[in-house]
């Protein structure tokens, strides 16, 4: 299939997270380092690479999830918009709400499906039930789950199938309206259909979410993103190897190592 040029609302793309310099180390191991490039507003990205590359790891820093990690020291500089995601004077609970976070394996709170979506919505000070009751179906609608589970909402959400586990983790993180959601492999759980209905979910977002995607399906990354970048594992870490526009990754790599990633001579 052939790649495509970056859709309309990433052909004139502005910078939303501007990354220089970063790199992190699990104490004496070296998760990835020198890596710098920006993350487009609207657009998707897709971050690709061998296991071991620290594309998962690149994703934990964005938000800090690294904080939570004994012995993790990280380097270097994110801004997302104005924010200094680095300085010790940023709210890390509010960064997460900015810069939300979905794992590979569906993680539902054991609880049941609504109050998956209510408590971080009450947690964030929501407290109107009218409020929290619009938001959570808005939320659930977005993701394509509310016709499913709107007659069982008091139902607990390990009930749902995988799909739609992984499908209130999404709608989860949506509720709280960030700008940029960070997905660690979200379809490798999943059944081939499962997997379809989400990957057309995150490509309907494009223009209203900014989204980072690390994936190991080469054939869904040239679908679904507008931006490709490739990590590899040089000198004992992960390392940028290439960034560009989707198409020209897949059509005009420039670097051998991603012209050979690509067609399936490495990795």
């Amino acid at each position: 299939m052939p790649a495509l040029a970056p859709r309309a609302a990433c052909r004139d793309p502005v910078a939303l997270l501007t990354i220089e310099n970063l790199r992190l180390a699990y104490r004496d191991k070296t998760a990835f380092e020198k890596v710098s490039m920006q993350i487009f507003k609207g657009c998707i990205t897709a971050l690709v690479g061998p296991s071991g590359c620290g594309k998962t790891s690149f994703l934990s820093c964005l938000n800090r999830l690294t904080d939570m990690i004994p012995g993790a020291g990280v380097s270097g500089s994110v801004r997302c918009g104005d924010l200094d995601v680095f300085a010790p004077s940023t709210d890390v609970i509010q960064l997460r709400r900015r810069i939300g976070m979905i794992f590979q394996k569906p993680n539902p709170f054991p609880l049941s499906i609504q109050r998956n979506l209510e408590l971080p919505l009450r947690e964030h000070g929501m407290r109107d039930k009218a409020a929290l009751a619009q938001t959570i179906e808005k939320a659930l609608r977005d993701v394509g789950l509310w016709d499913e589970v709107k007659d069982r909402l008091k139902k607990p959400a390990q009930s749902l199938s995988g799909g739609q586990q992984q499908r209130l983790c999404m709608a989860r993180a949506l509720a709280l309206k960030p700008e940029v959601l960070l997905m660690d492999e979200p379809c490798s759980a999943l059944d081939p259909l499962s997997s379809g209905v989400v990957e057309d979910l995150i490509a309907s977002w494009r223009g209203r979410y900014t989204v980072l995607i690390v994936t190991h399906n080469l054939a869904q990354a040239r679908r679904i993103s507008d931006f490709t970048a490739l990590f590899w594992v040089r000198e004992g870490g992960g390392r940028l190897i290439e960034f560009a526009p989707t198409a020209a990754i897949f059509e005009r790599p420039k670097d051998p190592l991603t012209a050979a990633y690509v067609s399936g001579m490495r990795g």
